[in-house]
């Protein structure tokens, strides 16, 4: 079944469902299931960041959007360690709920121009990826929700101060 080459951490679609459907730390933690994709869940989870800030520009006031944010972080502090736990890995693949909130922020201060967006997004993809100091020492240190979350909001600034370097140069 081609499900089982796709679907990570289980022999079956059906057991994947039985994961995500199980507790709704499972749901938001995995990006509502897309983390469950064996090919490049992080990238995924940092696709999912574009629906989820667009859906928060059309429901929240554009004054409260950084608050709804804050409130995402808190959830997923949350959903990231039930998640964790169940599984048996603190920052397991399957957990991609940290790169949607923390590309949100990134949106949140990046200019609403394509080249700004992918700029935005290949590099935050860089700095998730390589986890340069601190982003290392907070995934070794912190073995729970609040570094599975934090590691990638020290990503999202890393980006923020690249693109606004960039900014600066063009």
């Amino acid at each position: 079944m081609i499900w089982g080459s796709i679907i990570l951490k289980f022999n079956s679609f059906s057991e994947a469902r039985a994961f995500f459907t199980s507790h709704p730390a499972n749901c938001i933690s995995s990006g509502f299931g897309l983390g469950l994709i064996t090919i490049a869940p992080g990238t995924i989870g940092t696709l999912l960041a574009f629906p989820v800030y667009e859906i928060l520009l059309l429901l929240v006031d554009p004054g409260k959007i950084l608050v709804a944010i804050i409130v995402m972080f808190l959830i997923g502090i949350w959903a990231s360690a039930e998640t964790g736990e169940l599984l048996g890995e603190h920052d397991s693949s399957v957990i991609v709920w940290d790169e949607v909130v923390a590309f949100c922020i990134v949106l949140f201060f990046t200019p609403n121009h394509l080249f700004w967006a992918l700029l935005a997004f290949f590099i935050f993809r860089f700095f998730d990826i390589f986890k340069p100091y601190p982003i290392n020492l907070i995934d070794a240190e912190l073995a729970n929700g609040l570094g599975v979350m934090l590691d990638d909001v020290v990503a999202a600034f890393y980006t923020l101060l690249c693109l606004a370097l960039v900014k600066l140069l063009v």
